[in-house]
């Protein structure tokens, strides 16, 4: 043994990978070659599954849908598909750390003074049997069928084997046998797999072809395997023990762990959905092969109320309650959220961060992706029922923290719709007449998106044909309705919020809060009333909340990033503007606001940059042009301006498609600021650019701004607004001897 060569890590290099951090060493570094074909097959080889006890199961999940592997966002390398031929073990072993006693979990078969361990024998502790050899060896026909070719690895349950199925054009399929026939337990999980598996048919999980027996050869008695389908490519534990480019071992790009977590969470979800729980997920159990992914080893599988069974777990996936309570979808989704840490960053997941995540100040990947995060702090949060409810969720979820981690990496939009949110309401923060100020509080309440009604409501169909209109109207339309249901009440409190009746609006939540708690919509509308009430703390608290349970909704985001700049936050309010801008440009709002905040924190050419990233497509293409212009010009010193600023503002605004009375005001703006400009340099010649036509000399400009006065006194319908521009036009106007 040596020891392992990952930063912080104390582990031992053993039988091939680390025994803390499970990694293999460097290739050419010291430590034991890992036997092949480990994770080629249908079976869990690499950590060593545990048993626990089990006194209770808990909530069910609805069905998963199927999707792309990486929702169609990422490119995943294919892995090429391995030749079963060369993945037979020369010298079939189980190497003694890793013999236990399958009954007290003592360890058995140990050598002594120099002497190997007995691969079968009776445990000293409890005399319960053990063996360890292979009880199947090259050309045994089992049932008459299957031509055993040798051994491929040896697994949680026992000993995995390659054959022939000579009654299906010699394909190659994979026999996997029990631990040891004297084991009770481990004799009861074979049997209720067989049960189980016969349910299942998910492209994304590894098929059963049948299920037979055959004679031990030591006792006589007939042994239970099951014939499976064999899976030639590389376990993502494999995948993630590869070098790098720069022939270091590095952890998997963020993107494509996701897309592989992605892939296979609808598997389990559909597992869930047959009210079976995988119960020991890992690195080990899915296998890629060529753009394919196959969640395999289905030997810890356990029905939802089965409270009796023993069940199977891996120290650094498994999920703290697993002691007390027993599995549950709960805990099946903690260990994807456990393999997606495991995969994208080196940490102690068996020490020190056992059943914790390490700090984003420790961890760069975790805080250059704050989603991601947040993910799996919620994946992984120590009480079951604040996780993910089901596995459907998580994707939804993981799904936008992919489309946010893409954008981040290339700068590229990945937009998509939200299962949970509208679209914003209005823009807010748009209006160029008082450009850059910031939004009131009430009117970004009044703009921010809402949540989707839920059509299993009994009054989701009311309430998309008769809760539209005014405030009043809507709080005069739901009471008179007699209706009574969770989305009635939402909606109520929306009006109620909106109508200016807060007290009635905290009623209305605080009813709703004491039903459900930990209803997400609850929060949403207290962040809602908060900013109505200029409480910008308590919309932060409020909206942080949501953005804990729904890391991958940009509408918290926005939420959050609009309450940090009403509060003068400006960092925070850009880091979550441009989170959302960058990834969805359907967010227009998040576009102006990272505009106004860099602005305010003095970055003109990344203000521009924000304002002009809005698509010609969009309706407020035209508004962000227009803000791009006086962002500029508006509110800048005379030391501020540049001719370059004020020339790039002229020629912008000559390019756009305006009505005549707001070019003119927009004129305004443009030389008011070029006045300026020309005031404080007086002394030097004037350059030879010309903005809006006009020279910068003072004359010039006077005449420029004299001229866009006098049209838009001609454009005024208020007598006194045309008296007013007319006085203006006068005092700006050069002196003249006539």
């Amino acid at each position: 043994m040596t020891d392992c060569g990952q930063p912080g890590c104390g582990g031992r290099i053993e039988d091939g990978f680390c025994t803390v951090c499970g990694i293999a060493p460097p290739a050419g570094g010291s430590g034991a070659t890992p036997a092949r074909a480990a994770s080629s097959l249908s079976v869990s080889v690499s950590s060593r599954s545990t048993r626990t006890g089990s006194t209770r199961s808990s909530r069910s999940s609805r069905s998963s849908r199927r999707g792309r592997l990486g929702a169609g966002l990422v490119e995943v390398p294919p892995v090429p598909y391995r030749d079963p031929a060369t993945a037979v073990m020369a010298n079939p072993e189980v190497v003694e750390r890793k013999r236990y006693c399958s009954s007290c979990n003592e360890p058995v078969g140990r050598g002594k003074d120099g002497q190997p361990g007995r691969t079968e024998g009776f445990c000293r502790k409890c005399g319960t049997g053990f063996s360890f050899s292979p009880k199947l060896v090259a050309g045994d026909l089992v049932a008459g069928q299957y031509e055993v070719l040798g051994c491929l690895a040896h697994g949680g349950l026992g000993w995995i084997y390659l054959a022939r199925d000579h009654n299906v054009n010699d394909r190659w399929v994979v026999l996997k046998g029990l631990l040891d026939t004297g084991d009770d337990d481990a004799m009861a999980a074979a049997i209720a797999e067989r049960q189980f598996l016969a349910q299942v048919e998910h492209p994304n999980i590894v098929r059963i072809y049948n299920f037979v027996q055959h004679p031990d050869p030591r006792t006589g008695g007939q042994v239970d395997y099951i014939v499976m389908e064999y899976v030639g490519g590389q376990s993502l534990k494999e995948l993630r023990a590869a070098e790098g480019p720069d022939g270091k071992l590095a952890p998997l790009p963020l993107g494509q762990a996701i897309a592989y977590a992605l892939e296979v969470l609808p598997a389990l979800g559909y597992l869930h959905s047959l009210d079976l729980l995988y119960c020991d997920f890992k690195p080990d159990n899915v296998i890629q092969s060529e753009e394919q992914l196959k969640l395999i080893d289905l030997g810890a599988v356990r029905r939802i109320d089965d409270e009796d069974s023993a069940s199977y777990k891996t120290d650094g996936y498994c999920a703290p309650e697993l002691e007390d309570d027993g599995p549950s979808v709960g805990s099946d989704l903690y260990t994807v959220a456990r393999t997606l840490a495991v995969l994208t960053f080196n940490f102690d997941y068996t020490g020190v961060h056992r059943a914790s995540l390490p700090d984003a100040a420790d961890e760069p990947v975790l805080a250059r992706n704050p989603s991601f995060h947040q993910l799996l702090r919620r994946a992984t949060d120590r009480d079951p029922n604040r996780r993910f409810g089901s596995a459907q969720e998580m994707v939804e979820q993981l799904t936008g923290v992919l489309r946010e981690v893409l954008a981040a990496e290339d700068g590229q939009p990945r937009p998509g719709l939200s299962p949970l949110f509208s679209q914003e309401r209005r823009v807010f923060g748009a209006d160029t007449g008082d450009w850059p100020a910031a939004p009131r509080p009430g009117e970004v309440a009044a703009a921010l998106p809402v949540h989707q009604v839920d059509t299993d409501d009994p009054a989701a169909g009311f309430l998309a044909t008769s809760a539209a209109g005014r405030p009043a109207e809507v709080i005069a339309a739901l009471t008179a309705s007699g209706l009574s249901t969770v989305e009635v009440s939402l909606r109520l409190a929306r009006a109620q919020i909106e109508n200016g009746d807060q007290e009635g609006a905290a009623a209305s939540l605080r009813a709703l809060s004491a039903e459900d708690p930990d209803d997400w919509r609850v929060s949403w509308y207290l962040g809602f009333d908060a900013l109505a009430c200029g409480d910008a703390g308590r919309a932060r608290a409020a909206f942080g909340t949501v953005y804990q349970l729904l890391p991958g909704e940009a509408a918290p985001k926005l939420a959050l990033a609009a309450t940090e700049e009403c509060a003068g936050n400006l960092a925070d309010a850009a880091r979550h503007y441009e989170v959302v801008w960058r990834t969805d440009h359907a967010h227009v709002s998040a576009a102006f606001g990272l505009a106004r905040v860099r602005l305010g924190r003095r970055d003109l050419a990344g203000a521009v940059a924000a304002l002009e990233s809005v698509p010609a497509s969009s309706s407020h293409y035209v508004a962000a042009r227009v803000a791009a212009v006086l962002a500029r010009v508006r509110d800048r010193t005379a030391g501020e301006l540049t001719v370059a600023d004020l020339s790039s503002a002229g020629q912008q605004l000559a390019e756009l498609d305006l009505d005549a009375a707001q070019r003119e005001w927009v004129t305004v703006d443009v030389l008011t600021a070029a006045q300026s400009w020309v005031q404080a340099n007086q002394s030097a010649p004037p350059p030879q650019e010309r903005v809006l036509g006009c020279a910068l000399t003072d004359r010039a400009v006077r005449r420029g701004l004299e001229r866009a006065c006098r049209a838009l006194a001609r454009l005024s319908d208020s007598r006194a607004e045309r008296i007013r521009l007319i006085d203006l036009a006068n005092s700006v106007r050069p002196v003249t001897l006539v």
